[in-house]
This record gives C-alpha cells, structure tokens and sequence, in this order.
C-alpha cells in the first residue's frame, strides 16, 4: 500500500507518497504564481492548484509504480485563505490568501465585538477568513449574494478529490468562525459575518476521513482499489504531525521566511491577549498554541541584501562558540509583528551602532533579535501553562549552528535536530491520510524521528541572555513612540 501527502502551499504544491510504514517512496513539486492586483492584496486561482496537483500525481505514477496502490490521501494547505464558490460550486473569484490585508477594517471592527474572542481564543487578524468574506459583503455585494460556499484550500481540494464539501478543525480554527474549545461551528459568529452554517464545509477531525476518491479520478489515475481521503489540515497542524508533536508539551521551533513556535496542548488554553494562535490540532482531543513572528530568516536575508554577502557566508565566521549579547540589537520587525505586540505598523530597527560595530557585530544582532523575538512567543505559551522544555528545530535557518546555539539560550530550552529526511507538512498529511485509512492509530503513525544532536542552553551565558531579552521587550514601546 501506498499513501499520499499534499502540501498545498503559497507558492507552489508539493506531493509526497510514502509506504505503509510512512517512509517516503519519491516526492515532486509544481509552482504557480500569486497576484497582487492591488497594494496588500494577495489572490490566486484555485485552478493553478488542480493542474499543478495533476501535474504531480502524473509525476509520481510515472517514476513510482507503488502509486498504484494509493490507499490514502491527506490534504495539508496554507490557512485562511477564502475560496468563494457559487451554488453549483464554480469559483465565483480568486481566492483571497492569508497574507492579504485588505480587510484590517473589517478584522477590527469583528475583533471589537466581545464574541470572537471569547469564542475562537483568537484575535480577528486581517489574514483570517471572517474579514475577507465581511470585506465582499461591503465590497462586491453581488459576488458575496451569489456565495453558496466558502472553503479553505485544503478544502477546496478536498471537494475536487471526493466530490464532498469537508474540511477539518485544524483549517477552521484560522476562520475566526470556529468555537474552537467545542470544536464545531459558531451559528453567531457565522451570522455576525452573514454567513450561515449552510455555506461552510462539514468538519471532520484531520486524521478522519473526509470522503473516497471520486471514481473517475480512481480510474484516470489507474487506480483499482477504495481510496479514503483524510480530513487534513493546516499546514502547521501537518508539520506538528510529521514530526510527531502530538503529546502536552512537544513542538517546534522553525526558522523560515517567518519564524514559528509551537507546542501542542492536550487541553484548550487560549490568550488572545498574548497574540498567540491557539488552534485545535489535527487528531482529536488535542489543540496547539503557536507563537508567530513575520521576520526570521527574512531578516538575516535582509542584511544579506544590505551587505552584499550571502547568509551562510554571514554567519560561518561566527564560529560555533556561544558568545554574550553584544551591544548592538536588532528589532526583527521588519514587516509588522505578530506575537506578542500584534502591530502591523511597528518596524525594525538597529541600536547601540558604534564606529568599531563590522559586519560580524550586526548578524550576531539580528541572530539575536530573531532569537528574541522566539523568546516572546515562549514567553506567551508560558502564561498560559505550556512549560516545553524540548523542541525541535526546523527550517533553514535551523543549518546554523551558531544561531541554534543563540536560540536555546535565549529560550532556555534544548533543541532537538533531527536525522535528515522530509519532515515536513507533506509527511505529515500523508500520516494523516494513513491514519484515516486504518494503516494505524496516531500513536502509531506519528510518531517523532531519530534525533541525531543536542543543543543545550549555555548555562554560563543564560543571566546574560535573559538581560538581554529585558532590554529588547523595553525598546520595543521606545522604538514605537517615535515611528
């Protein structure tokens, strides 16, 4: 047997097949482009998603031909993003995406009513989904009458494969329309927005299934036998499963474009004061908390740009030694902030600039900034009882040894690497798709990969990393009142 993992994301969709011990047979990527028609406005067809997951399974049947034993597949996709569909499911525009800000009015005035956070555990941020559909309903009044659906785009993928409407609590809980404690729909705050239970997708958990392949897919595929399609997840949610971070405590820090810390909860523990995301997870009875900053390795390929030298060759000459905070700092935000400050005008910035400060002093600041910035978000899930002690660390970011090194002390925390191979959303939805397909239990198929180093804090130099982080939460408010 054969399953499938998709990883529907921004820029481009990657497939995964694995065997029925989850260990990967091949993998392909297709690409499509995102339009930005206006300032902060970010769309794409949902169309490019059908022909680049088409190009990939034409991919995968022709190099692997275990693919003819697919019995599974899971749906992994970037969260929030609004696809709008008529009453004969046709797309009605493009799909308005996560990182689309033309609904911060709209966001506002849903977050001003006293209802969406006590209910979501969330803040209304622009990126979610509510927003979007309330800007339609204010901005393109006929489209939004015509709106028979609104599906995330693991959704909308799970309606092309099975011909069914469904999507999971994972996915949902980014809507601002979920009750995320009781895992179901919010009939008020559907209404508050316009919407109606109606429109939206019926919700399974993500390891459950959602639906069959179509038979026609079935059999374009070459395909012979039943295949079970899971309910997904956001792509987080899929990332915590493929590396197994399922259990109170166990999560991840990763080092991407953004930077993301995030521990699962085997309870329901929000603070949307803290700006923290607090979601459910992909399996039942389980959510996860995650701290988010816009700017991780966008930051160090900030100064990469600034100086002319690549990141790598930024951050070699720094060793592998741990050093104390040096003077100058760095303020990571270089697009707004999320966790904890929730301010998207806010931007970074350098003190402490001497005549002596070279190139090495300023990525040790923004190494230091980035790693700060992780330490907020800790510093949220901390108040709301998560207490991990072990996380494991992803990303590119993560190839540094210097800046893992500057991250667990900064966090007090030990980093975990694991052993190379692919544990990303793909694995995870795969898993998920295993599990809906009674190829094994969670506790079966998601478990953690071989760890392969350590990195512990540096008890030596924790004191003066703790007084560092003192002083970058106090410029904060300073850089604030003079932007």
């Amino acid at each position: 047997m054969s399953f499938l993992g998709i990883d529907l994301g921004t820029s481009g969709l990657r497939a995964l097949l694995v065997d029925d011990a989850g260990q990967p047979i091949g993998s392909t990527e297709r690409h499509y482009d995102v339009a930005h028609p206006h300032p902060g406005w970010s769309e794409q067809d949902p169309a490019d998603w059908i022909t680049a997951l088409q190009g990939a399974v034409a991919d995968l049947r022709a190099a692997h031909p275990q693919f003819a034993s697919l019995r599974g597949i899971g749906v992994a996709g970037h969260m929030h993003g609004a696809c709008v569909l008529d009453a004969q499911d046709r797309v009605l525009r493009p799909a308005i995406l996560w990182n689309d800000t033309r609904s911060h009015v709209e966001a506002d005035a849903l977050d001003a009513d006293p209802r969406f956070r006590t209910l979501t555990g969330n803040i209304v941020f622009p990126g979610f989904t509510a927003p979007k559909l309330a800007w339609m309903a204010a901005h393109e009044p006929d489209l939004f009458a015509q709106a028979a659906r609104v599906l995330l785009p693991a959704a909308y993928l799970n309606l092309w494969l099975t011909g069914e409407a469904v999507g999971d609590l994972s996915d949902a809980s980014g809507t601002s329309w979920l009750d995320t404690g009781a895992r179901d729909w919010s009939d008020d705050l559907l209404a508050a927005t316009g919407m109606t239970r109606a429109q939206m997708p019926r919700l399974v958990e993500g390891s459950a299934p959602a639906g069959r392949l179509r038979a026609d897919l079935a059999t374009e595929w070459g395909l012979s036998g039943s295949v079970t399609v899971a309910g997904g997840a956001g792509d987080n949610a899929a990332a915590a499963c493929g590396i197994g971070a399922m259990a109170e405590g166990a999560g991840f820090v990763s080092l991407g474009t953004s930077g993301v810390l995030l521990a699962a909860r085997d309870g329901y523990h929000p603070a949307p004061e803290t700006a923290l995301h607090t979601f459910c997870h992909a399996v039942p009875g389980t959510w996860y908390q995650m701290g988010v900053m816009l700017s991780a390795t966008d930051s160090l390929n900030w100064l990469s740009g600034i100086t002319g030298a690549r990141p790598a060759d930024l951050t070699a000459p720094l060793g592998e030694t741990l050093r104390a905070p040096g003077p100058v700092r760095f303020l990571p935000y270089l697009s707004g902030e999320r966790t904890p400050h929730n301010d998207p005008a806010i931007r970074g910035s350098l003190t402490g600039l001497a005549a002596a400060t070279d190139r090495n002093d300023l990525t040790r600041a923004v190494l230091e900034g980035v790693a700060f910035g992780l330490a907020d978000s800790l510093v949220a899930l901390q108040s709301t009882g998560a207490r991990p002690t072990r996380l494991m660390a992803i990303g590119g970011g993560a190839r540094s040894r210097y800046w893992l090194e500057v991250i667990a002390t900064a966090l007090d925390v030990t980093l975990t690497l694991p052993e190379d191979g692919d544990f990303g959303a793909a694995l995870g939805a795969a898993r998920l798709g295993m599990v809906a397909a009674g190829a094994g239990t969670v506790e079966q198929v998601m478990t953690a990969p071989r760890v392969t180093a350590e990195i512990a804090p540096d008890a030596g130099l924790r004191d003066a990393f703790a007084a560092a982080h003192r002083a970058y939460r106090a410029a904060y408010p300073a850089i604030r009142a003079i932007q």
